[in-house]
This record gives structure tokens, C-alpha cells and sequence, in this order.
């Protein structure tokens, strides 16, 4: 299979579309990759890491306001039509995926001005406009959660498969579980709250954080707290202004990224987090209750919509960027952590959003577009 898949921008669309290709590779090995991005994101990085080629094209998302720059942005995103159409006439792949955000615009016109199928994914509760756009021309739709099949009137070609992620849920033994709490540097006789905000942290889930150092209101749990490569020193520093070492806290661990995530989550008692597509899915795989604090200027404000799908089902709660300080998220924190059986069933109501076999779904629905 020669396939082309459109994913830039940032990991929420890149590492589905690596991914997918992962699993078209791992059922017919011969198959060949070209991914299409820009030269601005995260693609640049993790595509060449995967192992597959990326080329890149002048794309850009459109804002909705007339300014000169956005003109400009039209008008390259205009002329990357015809760059997308002359590298898929040199590859002539058999089928093009697109993962959602605006680089799918050239590419998808330029797939249908060359009548090459063209399979969609959405990670989204609430579709991305690019797959709204383009939901009566595409051949599939695959979509990460029934809210967003929902959300599609009128395209009668969307399959509910799932978002591809890497976590997955491990069983482990109390031993396994002490194990990598001494790794981590952590006492195994307290419940864990696990912290982070995507990649590059998150300031005002940092800032909350702080305080509630600042003021030991931890005693009954531990924190793991993944700050962010770029804000770790920034909070360094402003924990040594209050004679607060950051390598030396009774009941926490901050560092600047986890490596393994996987063991990490699996051995968690609650999450606090983003909800970006990736990680709803993610803690669905795993099982675990979560506090979710969604990205307010993410687009469509999407990552409220994907926090609700948990909320809905009783494995979430929900508080708002605007809401959010130390004394709301104590008391979050306080009201599950010190109940066992709310923490356990919250876990067992997260797994009801969970899907199974999400990669081979995925593949087969291409083979049939195929077909």
C-alpha cells in the first residue's frame, strides 16, 4: 500500500497518523509512507523519529478576522494546493489520511481533484472544522468518540473506531507498582495524584500546584508532577524563593517530563490534566478517575467537549480555567482521594469510554475504502 497521511502541528494529530502507519506497516510491510506537514511543527521532529518521511508544504490555519497576515496566510495556504498535487502525483498513493487541522485542506482538494480516496480521523468530541468541511467528500470518516459521529450531520460514511494511542493498560502486581514508585523517588503508603499539561506543562495548573506546596496541603496524598520542559526551571525558581527546594518535598516529585508515562499511569490513583483527545483516551484505556482542567483557547474550545465524555459517564470532574485556583482544586483533589470507592468506581466508569483493537479497526476500514 503507498499511502500519504496529512498530520502536523502538534502531537494530537501527528502521533495518531504515526500510528495508523505503525499499524498499515506491521500488516503489509512493503507498504510506503510520505507524510505531508509544514516546516512550523512538532511533525518536523517526530515523523523523521518514527522512521517515515515528511514533506512539507506552506499551510496555515486560517483565523476567523481580517488582518494582513492572515490574508497572507490564505493566500500561501491557497498556493500549497498546488504543491500538495504535485507531490501526490509524483507518489500516486493509493489512499491519503488525513488526522485533522488545516494541513488536511490543500491536501484533501488535491486527493479529490485526482480521484484518490480519502480517509479522515478525528481525535475530537467536537470535530476540527477541516473534517467538518470536508465530511461529505471523504470516502471515511473515523472518528475517537460517539459525541463527535454525532456531531457530523448529514455523512453518512463515519465509523466510531477510536483514537491509536501508546499507553495501554498494564496489570500490575503491588510489587510491580512499588517498584516504580522507588524509581520515582515516592513512599508506596500514599495515594498518588498525577499532574501534567501536555508536553510544555500548563501555567495556570502549575500555578495551583504551587501553592498548595507552598501551603503542605498534601499531607493525605503524594504528588507526581510533570511540569513541562519549559516551565520545570520557572517553577524551580520560584519554589527556592520561598526556601522550598525542588528535589527535596516531603509527599511530591516534580520533574520535567515522565519518560514512562505508561507505568506511571497505570500505577496512579487520579489524574489531574489537559484533556486533549489523546490523554481522554488514554486515562479511558487505563481506567483512572480524573480532574480535568481544559486548554480554554483550544479551537472550537474542543477540549471541554472531550472532558465532558468522561463527566457524562461519572469518571470525571470538571473545572473550568476560568475557576481554577488552589483552594478549588484542594478541595477537588480532597473529595475524591480520601474515598476509595468513589476512586474505584470512577476508574470503572472511565473504562466504559475505552475501545479495543482501535489500530486494527482503523486498518480494516481503510482496506475496505480501498476496495
Amino acid at each position: 500500500m503507498k499511502v500519504i497521511i496529512a498530520a502536523a502541528g502538534t502531537g494530537g494529530h501527528i502521533n495518531p497518523g504515526i500510528a495508523i502507519a505503525n499499524k498499515i506497516k506491521e500488516k503489509e510491510p512493503n507498504s510506503k509512507f510520505v507524510f505531508l506537514g509544514t516546516n512550523r511543527g512538532l511533525e518536523n521532529d517526530l515523523v523523521p523519529r518514527a522512521g517515515y518521511e515528511l514533506k512539507t508544504i506552506d499551510a496555515h490555519g486560517i483565523e476567523r478576522k481580517l488582518t494582513v497576515q492572515n490574508v497572507k496566510n490564505l493566500y500561501a495556504t491557497y498556493k500549497s494546493i498546488g504543491e500538495a498535487k504535485r507531490i501526490l502525483e509524483q507518489f500516486r498513493p493509493d489512499v491519503v489520511i488525513g488526522t485533522g487541522g488545516y494541513i488536511c485542506v490543500p491536501v484533501v482538494i488535491s486527493a479529490k481533484k485526482l480521484n484518490i480516496p480519502v480517509v479522515l480521523h478525528e481525535s475530537n468530541a467536537f470535530p476540527g472544522i477541516a473534517v467538518k468541511l470536508f465530511k461529505k467528500k471523504a470516502d471515511k470518516i473515523l472518528v475517537g468518540f460517539e459525541d463527535a459521529k454525532n456531531r457530523l450531520e448529514n455523512a453518512n460514511n463515519v465509523v466510531v473506531t477510536g483514537n491509536p494511542i501508546k499507553i495501554k493498560k498494564l496489570n500490575l502486581s503491588e510489587t510491580e507498582k512499588n517498584r516504580i514508585k522507588h524509581e520515582l523517588g515516592i513512599k508506596d503508603d500514599k495515594p498518588i495524584v498525577l499532574v501534567f499539561g501536555g508536553s510544555q506543562g500548563a501555567q495556570s495548573i502549575n500555578r495551583s500546584f504551587i501553592e498548595i506546596i507552598v501551603n503542605k496541603t498534601n499531607k493525605n496524598y503524594q504528588i507526581v508532577w510533570a511540569a513541562g520542559p519549559n516551565q520545570y526551571d520557572e517553577i524551580k525558581t520560584k519554589l527556592k524563593e520561598v526556601n522550598i527546594d525542588i528535589d527535596n518535598i516531603d509527599n511530591v516529585k516534580i520533574v520535567p517530563y515522565i519518560y514512562n508515562m505508561e507505568e506511571v499511569l497505570n500505577s496512579c490513583d487520579l489524574v489531574v490534566c489537559r484533556s486533549g483527545a489523546m490523554t481522554i483516551t488514554e486515562i479511558s484505556t487505563v481506567g483512572k478517575p480524573a480532574i480535568f482542567i481544559p486548554f480554554p483557547f483550544a479551537t472550537e474550545n474542543h477540549q471541554e467537549y472531550n472532558a465532558r465524555v468522561l463527566e457524562r459517564v461519572g469518571a470525571a470532574k470538571i473545572i473550568l480555567d476560568k475557576d481554577l485556583n488552589s483552594e478549588v482544586l484542594k478541595n477537588a483533589i480532597e473529595e475524591i482521594i480520601n474515598d476509595k470507592n468513589r476512586l474505584e468506581q470512577m476508574g470503572e466508569n472511565a473504562k466504559k469510554v475505552a475501545m479495543l483493537n482501535v489500530e486494527e479497526k482503523i486498518y480494516e476500514e481503510i482496506k475496505k475504502v480501498l476496495k
